[in-house]
């Protein structure tokens, strides 16, 4: 990725928490996943980031994938390869209007592509959490939208 496209994607405040265009859906970090991306090298924060600015916006960037296990494209992957390494993202769109980033982590095992097991079980335990925070959110924007 250009260090153009990097400025751009930095520029709409994914990484910092600012508020978004109201065309975008917000990004929803769980557990330590920020954290944890900001550590990547800077191509990767930016390919990863680009394909969550994707999603913000509806779109599915084209080295997303559907996490096996999952039931279907609700739950999504992208791995990015840099300097001999694999990072990967785990993030879900199947929660309406917030893109919830569930798990960042850079592969380290050097046989196969398949994600391991307790990779998949804090996914899983972190999807649980999005959908109780997203169930949370909702409650507070059914309230606010009667008494606004």
């Amino acid at each position: 990725m250009a260090r153009d496209d990097l400025a751009l994607y930095a520029g709409s405040g994914i990484l910092r928490g600012m508020a978004v265009a109201p065309s975008l859906k917000p990004v929803v970090w769980i557990g330590s996943a920020k954290d944890d991306l900001v550590a990547f090298p800077e191509a990767v924060v930016g390919a990863i980031g680009y394909a969550l600015y994707e999603a913000q916006k509806g779109n599915k960037h084209p080295s997303a994938k559907p996490l096996h296990g999952f039931g279907g494209a609700g739950v999504l992957e992208v791995v990015e390869d840099h300097d001999g390494d694999t990072y990967r993202a785990v993030y879900t769109v199947r929660l309406a209007a917030r893109v919830y980033v569930l798990h960042v982590f850079q592969k380290r095992s050097k046989h196969g592509i398949k994600t391991p097991k307790a990779k998949i079980n804090l996914v899983k335990a972190r999807l649980k959490r999005a959908e109780e925070q997203h169930a949370e959110w909702l409650k507070e924007q059914k309230g606010s939208d009667e008494h606004g």
